[in-house]
């Protein structure tokens, strides 16, 4: 580990960022030098503000691969500058495959400006990898699973409650959708990726999953309109825009609903609890 060079190439990193950069507001308080806060990093990077100013005064533990990898996405580094910021820290760079929790600097941009949208960044394998507070709201906490659940396409197929949003009658269409595209995943990873074992996993667990996986489903639109059967607010009409970054494998979606519909109400309604924190 580079203490040295590891706390510098932190501080020019952060002080390149504007608070605008990263969807926050630039405040009332007058900053002493350009860039980000600290506390604003560290908050970003899901860590306390002691933990990170440590590391930038060369001070403290040896940070983990976890917390390098959280501080790379919280200071939106490139692939590039997150290997080098694993090297300053002693470890060997992360492997590059279609399976990475890295968000691409750019889409986590446009991420940032959609704060008031039901938007979340989702891996080729359905891994939620962030939301918006009100997709949170609108589909649950999709970023809390955790081994083959992590992937929707899994949960899908094994565990019944995953479906609970979606009325009945599209869930045929649905699971349909979802193999044909863990099938492209397959395809183009191979049988020992992380789509092999939920593949394997699956074909075991799930004969639905199964009867789909011999007829060699292919994907057809991603992401087209939808119908949410939200807990509270009943049914919702939404449109799904999406993104994708063909460097990552990974989409941005944005879910939205025709403006003057009942759904567009029920959206800006759960906008408000969402942002309330209720």
């Amino acid at each position: 580990m580079d203490r040295a060079r590891l706390a510098e190439f932190l501080r020019t990193r952060r002080e390149a960022l504007q608070p605008e950069d990263v969807g926050l507001p630039r405040g009332q308080r007058l900053r002493r030098t350009g860039g980000l806060r600290r506390e604003e990093v560290a908050a970003l990077s899901d860590m306390s503000t002691d933990y990170y100013s440590r590391i930038e005064q060369q001070r403290g533990p040896r940070p983990s691969e976890q917390m390098l990898a959280a501080i790379a996405r919280g200071l939106r580094l490139s692939l590039q500058e997150r290997d080098h910021l694993f090297r300053l820290g002693g470890y060997p760079t992360p492997r590059r495959s279609p399976r990475t929790d890295h968000i691409n600097p750019g889409m986590m941009r446009i991420f940032d400006g959609l704060g008031d949208a039901a938007a979340q960044v989702v891996s080729s394998l359905g891994e939620t990898l962030v939301q918006t507070r009100l997709a949170s709201a609108l589909l649950g906490d999709e970023t809390a699973h955790t081994g083959l659940a992590r992937s929707l396409h899994y949960r899908w197929f094994a565990d019944p409650d995953s479906r609970r949003l979606h009325p009945v009658e599209e869930h045929p269409g649905q699971s349909r959708l979802i193999a044909a595209d863990l099938h492209h995943a397959y395809t183009r990873d191979g049988r020992h990726s992380w789509a092999g074992r939920i593949v394997d996993a699956l074909l075991v667990r799930s004969p639905e999953f199964a009867a789909l996986w011999r007829e060699h489903p292919v994907p057809g639109p991603h992401c087209g309109p939808k119908i949410i059967r939200h807990p509270q607010l009943g049914l919702l009409e939404l449109h799904c825009q999406i993104l994708v970054d063909p460097d990552q494998s990974q989409a941005l979606q944005v879910f939205t609903a025709t403006p003057g519909s009942e759904s567009h109400g029920k959206l800006q309604l759960l906008s408000v609890v969402a942002g309330q924190g209720i």
